[in-house]
């Protein structure tokens, strides 16, 4: 199929799409990487009247350091993100995490902010930014606001943006230098969405837990935060802890759906398995460190 006729602008000013976006009514899409939206419109399955392209503005591409939090502008390539060495010294998990978004080739178009912004269950990026507490920049040409991520998912594919917001960076907060990186999932295939994953970071402090940010993709309607277990663990000295117990815990926050590639009860059952396994080999690697 082809998509269905709609009007095309590719500003080069974020005020300029910010008007677009205004203008429309809520009948703009955003066109940013494409690797979701153009399947779609092929499909007939988002039939928008407007296609504001973004990736002719400079202001949304690129990564930088600020005082205490890296900032990722929205429409930054995921290789180019993935290749950055000052993302990778200050944020190890991320890079972890892109290193598991989609294919090379994929990466190559496929863009961060559009990662994020889709809301996809089972994607690396949501979770990730739910875990280490993101911020979402987002601009209208009523004002700003900074979301955070564990606010920003409502529902599969569907987050608190309004229609006429655009997306300007995402804000990770630094996490303390040797943070252990914890990152584990289960797909089908090397690029395909993960049945099950788990993603976040957690400091130790002369043995013990000192903070943790945890969270679940592939289980449940939107990233899961590992709160409770986080609870659990922290200000306690990693070779006392109950790792079979804390992954019941872990689990009991999912609400893992069913489709046809698994059910809940074996997301449930693999989440408990790489939640013990994940945690305790990193923290107990790290304290003996």
């Amino acid at each position: 199929m082809k998509p269905a006729p709609f009007d095309y602008h590719a500003p080069t000013t974020i005020e300029e799409a910010l008007e677009l976006l205004d203008q429309s009514a809520g009948d703009a899409t955003i066109l940013a990487g494409g690797q979701t939206l153009l399947p779609l419109l092929a499909l007939r399955m988002s039939t928008p009247g407007v296609i504001v392209d973004i990736n002719r503005i400079p202001e949304l591409q690129g990564i930088t350091r600020e005082a205490g939090s890296t900032r990722i502008a929205p429409v930054t390539r995921q290789n180019v993100a993935l290749a950055n060495a000052d993302l990778a010294a200050a944020l190890p998990m991320v890079t972890k995490a892109l290193s598991h978004v989609g294919h090379f080739q994929t990466r190559n178009r496929g863009t961060v902010g559009g990662s994020i912004s889709l809301g996809e269950p089972a994607a690396e990026l949501p979770a990730t930014a739910v875990a280490l507490d993101a911020e979402i920049e987002v601009h209208s040409v009523n004002g700003s606001r900074r979301i955070p991520a564990s606010e920003f998912y409502i529902g599969p594919y569907a987050t608190v943006l309004d229609m006429d917001e655009l997306v300007t960076a995402i804000h990770f907060p630094d996490w303390a230098s040797g943070s252990i990186t914890i990152f584990h999932e289960v797909a089908r295939r090397p690029g395909d969405f993960a049945l099950v994953g788990l993603v976040g970071a957690v400091t130790l402090d002369q043995g013990r837990v000192s903070s943790a940010g945890l969270a679940w993709f592939g289980m449940g309607p939107t990233p899961v935060r590992a709160a409770a277990a986080e609870a659990a663990i922290v200000g306690q000295s990693v070779s006392g802890l109950d790792w079979a117990g804390i992954a019941d815990l872990a689990v009991s926050e999912t609400d893992p759906f069913e489709d046809h590639s698994a059910s809940a009860d074996y997301r449930r059952s693999v989440g408990r398995s790489i939640f013990a396994r994940t945690l305790s080999e990193a923290l107990n690697q790290g304290a003996a460190a």
